[in-house]
């Protein structure tokens, strides 16, 4: 139950950050990816630092959400690069 809670937090701020970023809601292995990586490093960061340990609590959800902009803004970052070097898709 535990794994559904974080794979549905994870997916959840992976698309709320596509839709602050305004790239779209289409690439949902995207949104799902950003969303665990910013999960796991933002959110985890935020709450510990609130002092809110491993549980799910708000601090964590908002890191979370910011970890997944921060990691969407690095793939766009990173993907504007290849395309101009041609290197892209």
């Amino acid at each position: 139950m535990l794994i559904l809670a974080i794979l549905g937090l994870g997916f959840l701020a992976g698309w709320l950050a596509q839709l602050i970023l305004r790239r779209g809601t289409g690439n949902w292995g995207e949104a799902l990816l950003a969303g665990l990586i910013g999960s796991f490093v933002g959110g985890l960061i935020v709450s510990l630092i609130a002092g809110d340990g491993f549980a799910i609590r708000p601090s964590g959800i908002i890191g979370s959400i910011v970890g997944a902009i921060i990691v969407l803004a690095i793939w766009g970052a990173i993907r504007g690069k290849s395309t101009a070097t041609g290197r892209g898709r």
